[in-house]
């Protein structure tokens, strides 16, 4: 079985958020780089079912050569080799292009990606890549066991949780709890240096997407805090304040 696993090169979720060239530019000064946090999970998941059953795992990064430390780690996880597509992630489509476009010359079982990427937060890479391909797209995938050319799984819907068979291939979105983060040992960061990582060239797209400027968040008002024997207190605030009551 051969498992590819599509991971994103994202700032820390603790990185300091700060724009430039008048908010037009993400500032990546003193910003440290992590695999996605959802991508952790589907890696691990990978990496189990490598112990598992013998699968194959390449990871894969749409990007420039500023990620290839950060595919590194993945293949000191546990990945047995990695691609770099090298193409900046403008959009949404563009990357689910680049993505679909290797698979298609490699015939992958299993895709599996995080349910989103904690830059963008778009969520719908996945459903895209299904799509160019033809192929089931679910998620987000909560578990995930293997029999054979049969998969089964469980996802979160609205009230709770659905049981679904599919057969292989197919794409998922992951989340946990479907496996727990591995950290790499040092035999795993020693191997990772001698991995195959393979670069290719993007496919000519068009992103669709072109950005105007940035802006963070407005800053939260402060904290009021209440003791919790002053109910009276708690029930002014809510109503003449808070004005939810």
């Amino acid at each position: 079985m051969k498992i590819l696993v599509c991971i994103s090169h994202v700032p820390d979720t603790t990185a300091r958020i700060a724009f430039t060239d008048n908010n037009t530019a993400f500032d990546k000064t003193g910003v440290q780089y992590i695999i996605g946090p959802y991508e952790d999970f589907a890696l691990a998941r990978a990496v189990e079912l490598k112990e598992e059953c013998g699968a194959a795992v390449t990871v894969l990064c749409v990007g420039g050569a500023e990620t290839e430390a950060t595919i590194r780690k993945a293949l000191a996880i546990g990945a047995d080799d990695a691609v770099r597509i090298d193409s900046e992630p403008t959009s949404a489509s563009s990357v689910a292009t680049q993505i679909a476009h290797y698979v298609k010359e490699s015939n992958f079982d299993l895709i599996l990606m995080g349910r989103e990427s904690t830059d963008y937060n778009g969520g719908v890479v996945h459903t895209m890549v299904g799509g160019l391909l033809g192929l089931p797209a679910i998620t987000p995938v909560m578990t995930l066991e293997i029999e054979g050319s049969l998969a089964r799984i469980s996802r979160e819907i609205d009230g709770g949780r659905e049981f679904m068979e599919v057969q292989m291939p197919f794409v998922a979105g992951c989340q946990e709890p479907i496996a727990e983060w591995k950290i790499p040992n040092m035999r795993g960061i020693m191997t990772a240096r001698t991995k195959p990582l393979v670069v290719k060239e993007r496919v000519e797209t068009d992103s669709g997407v072109n950005t105007v400027s940035y802006s963070l968040p407005e800053k939260k008002s402060g904290v009021k805090l209440v003791d919790e024997d002053n109910m009276d207190e708690l029930a002014a605030l809510l109503k003449n304040e808070a004005k939810v009551l």
